[in-house]
């Protein structure tokens, strides 16, 4: 008897448990972190699998809330009722949270992570943000971020670098998809030729990140999150072209193979090929160029959603700019003037997530850049090749989050100019870790340490802290601190070496340069009674470099006299963000920053050549529903900058005046599938030719076989030369390009 009353109860348990919720989950845009399903007040709870799925099993008849969340998303909650021997199906849909203050991040801690929620501060930019100033590359698209400023170096072949916050180029890192392979020859060369297309979202950090990152991550990092195959639109394209007759086209498709791998191609192209000369000194205003970049990646799924996804890229381009009568004939040789630079790269990504209950993480990236490029006379022909490989592993221990890790980089690099007495192989194995301990909901400390060892200079240690405090939902404050290391290879990273006449002199063997970086950040959030949101970040930053490399112009007008620094370096300032939303639909997202920047030797101050004091950035959005029109009004303004002149009678300012650059676009959404755009760019018409009789001196004598010299070196002033200069290209601070028109065509199908 006892046996059947068992019986009973167990069947009748069973019986009681049998109801199972189940259901698909989709998102607006790709999920970042996991989609997590649970019944509120209780323990019921998973989360979806790689497709959406979910299911919560032996659920008791009855009422509950079941809540669905995911980081960087609207999260879910609805009433249901559990009947007794029925399943329930739930589909549910979740939306993007829009503010930007609600993204989710990777680049601070090396693991993904709410925005807010970072002890790091970062900045997240999507595609929506690049869209309202459609550029033809990433390079183009990085100025109307506040802080970060892209720089001409040579008002010839219009190759730069980006500024964060006032420093030079080589102080920031440029990543993809977290790997450190656009950085030397590709910071000057390569940077232009990533497109926007292959783009998900960009995050920059501010301030030094070498205990994740290692060497090159001083000033800054930019790092360039590609696209998800899996949730990439089925087809996309977007063509644009301006007055100036620049085309742009990128291409974008997807597709299955098998039941487990998902490939995502994307093709860009560029092409400009009108020698334009509005500032009538018989050279290019614009460099001519021809680009074509092609991208694709794999993502391949795998059980318990581990991580497996391997990207390449390739990229070509012909650019050439100088005398309007330049043909390829004349390419090297003293006739005519040209500066050509042809670029061939190649790049490996990937991230694949060990199969064990640990987390691991493998990541490898590898890229081969070749450099064939002519001055007038001067060549430069280079080769660099570098590999990276780095296992993470991701764990959390009661208060602690660990994150622990091993990587080594290897670098070739070769070139044929007389810095460069031999091939160049460096490894550099390093090893790090770092800890975010929560203390409680309100406190939580970053601790983190890298060793690095590099073949040629020795041991390196960078350390970090980082605290944040949230004193509530809506404030919240973090101090971060830090040091940076940079190994120094000159003509990669310094145009200016090799354009122009000037002779190039190192004074000694340059030593590395090493920084001390401590920032403090507050972020407010505030949500009026009508739906109105305001988001507002300020951070105060100060960093200071020793040994840090300077570039001397003024010495002797006929040299670049390159040197570590008798001294300290510092970059300090301010800087604001804020994001302000309407119910009505109108955005705003302004920014500013005030920049103290300046090198101290013998107790002599003086300030760098090519350094603001202020930047603002802003961006004015609003749609108009019943007409399916959105209007996008961007624009920049930058205070005077130092400039780098050849000598006392030198007719040019010494300063640049303020300029902004400011853009006016509409968007016509009204038909299926389609977007059609188009606008003004450089509303107020400003170029650097402003104020100024020349940009670049001597274009009459590019090869300097008419300049004079005294006994002592000095350029001497004569009737065919009254101001006493040199042919030189390095008095550039912005585009040359006057107002002019776009239009473009979207099309995405999903």
């Amino acid at each position: 008897m006892k046996y059947l009353f068992l019986a009973i109860l167990i069947l009748s348990t069973k019986n009681f448990y049998s109801q199972n919720i189940s259901g698909k989950v989709e998102a607006s845009i790709p999920a970042v972190q996991e989609i997590k399903v649970r019944l509120l007040n209780t323990n019921f709870k998973t989360q979806t699998d790689s497709l959406g799925f979910y299911i919560l099993k032996n659920i008791p008849k009855g009422s509950y809330k079941i809540q669905v969340t995911s980081t960087g998303f609207k999260s879910v909650t609805q009433r249901i009722s559990v009947l007794e021997n029925e399943n329930l199906n739930l589909d549910f849909e979740l939306e993007e949270d829009q503010n930007e203050l609600n993204e989710v991040v990777v680049s601070g801690t090396l693991k993904p992570v709410k925005r807010l929620e970072s002890a790091v501060p970062v900045e997240v930019y999507s595609p929506v943000f690049f869209k309202k100033n459609p550029t033809p590359s990433i390079y183009d698209a990085l100025q109307n971020i506040n802080g970060v400023r892209p720089q001409l170096n040579c008002g010839v072949c219009n190759t730069g670098d980006i500024h964060i916050n006032g420093l030079e180029g080589p102080y920031t890192l440029v990543m993809i998809d977290g790997m450190p392979i656009v950085s030397s020859l590709s910071t000057v060369y390569g940077l232009s030729g990533i497109p926007n297309s292959l783009v998900e979202r960009i995050e920059i950090v501010k301030g030094p990140a070498s205990s994740l990152y290692g060497s090159e991550a001083v000033g800054g990092l930019i790092n360039i999150i590609t696209k998800n195959p899996t949730n990439a639109p089925t087809f996309s394209a977007d063509y644009f072209t301006t007055s100036y007759f620049e085309s742009n086209l990128d291409l974008g498709t997807k597709f299955n193979v098998g039941k487990k791998a998902t490939s995502l191609i994307g093709i860009n192209y560029f092409n400009y090929d009108q020698v334009i000369d509005k500032d009538k000194d018989n050279f290019t205003d614009v460099t001519l160029s021809e680009r074509i970049s092609v991208f694709n990646k794999w993502s391949f799924k795998r059980n318990y959603n581990r991580l497996f996804t391997i990207a390449a890229r390739g990229m070509y381009e012909d650019r050439w700019g100088g005398d309007i009568r330049w043909e390829k004939k004349y390419r090297g040789g003293d006739e005519i003037y040209g500066e050509s630079i042809y670029t061939k790269r190649a790049e490996l990504i990937g991230s694949y997530q060990l199969p064990f209950e640990e987390k691991l993480m493998l990541s490898f990236s590898g890229n081969v850049h070749y450099q064939d490029s002519r001055y007038g006379t001067t060549s430069y022909i280079a080769n660099q090749k570098i590999g990276f490989l780095q296992l993470t592993w991701d764990k959390k221990i009661g208060r602690n989050d660990l994150l622990a890790g091993i990587a080594s980089r290897y670098t070739y690099y070769d070139d044929n100019t007389t810095a460069t007495k031999e091939a160049e192989n460096t490894w550099l194995p390093g090893i790090f870790i770092q800890d975010e301990i929560t203390f409680s909901p309100k406190s939580q400390v970053l601790l983190g340490m890298r060793y690095d060892y590099n073949s040629i200079h020795g041991s390196i240690f960078t350390p970090r802290f980082a605290y944040r405090f949230k004193a509530n939902e809506n404030t919240i404050f973090r101090l971060n601190a830090g040091t940076g290391f940079r190994v120094v290879n000159l003509f990669t990273e310094d145009h200016a070496a090799l354009t122009g006449s000037r002779d190039v002199i190192i004074k000694n063997d340059l030593k590395p340069e090493q920084s001390v970086n401590v920032n403090l950040n507050y972020i407010q959030k505030i949500n009026f009674g009508n739906g109105t949101f305001m988001g507002i970040e300020t951070t105060a930053f100060y960093t200071r470099f020793s040994n840090k490399i300077i570039s001397d112009y003024e010495t002797n007008p006929n040299e670049i006299i390159y040197d570590n620094i008798d001294g300290y370096a510092l970059s300090q300032g301010i800087s604001t963000n804020i994001d302000l939303n309407f119910p009505s639909g109108l955005k705003f997202i302004v920014g500013a920053t005030v920049l103290d920047n300046k090198n101290v030797e013998n107790g002599i101050s003086e300030r760098p050549f090519l350094t603001e004091n202020f930047t603002g950035t802003w961006s004015v959005s609003y749609k108009i529903q019943p007409w399916n029109l959105s209007m996008d009004y961007t624009g920049n303004v930058y205070s005077p900058m130092k400039l780098p002149l050849l000598s006392e009678t030198d007719p040019r300012s010494p300063k640049s005046p303020w300029y902004s650059i400011q853009n006016i676009q509409f968007t016509y959404s009204g038909w299926k599938d389609f977007e059609v755009y188009g606008g003004i760019k450089n509303l107020l018409n400003f170029t650097p030719m402003q104020n100024n009789p020349f940009l670049i001196s001597r274009t009459n004598d590019p090869f300097d076989k008419n300049v004079q010299y005294d006994s002592a070196g000095k350029v001497l002033v004569t009737p065919d030369n009254p101001y006493g200069l040199t042919f030189d290209t390095t008095y550039v601070y912005g585009q040359n390009q006057t107002i002019r028109g776009f239009l473009g065509l979207r099309y995405t199908f999903r």
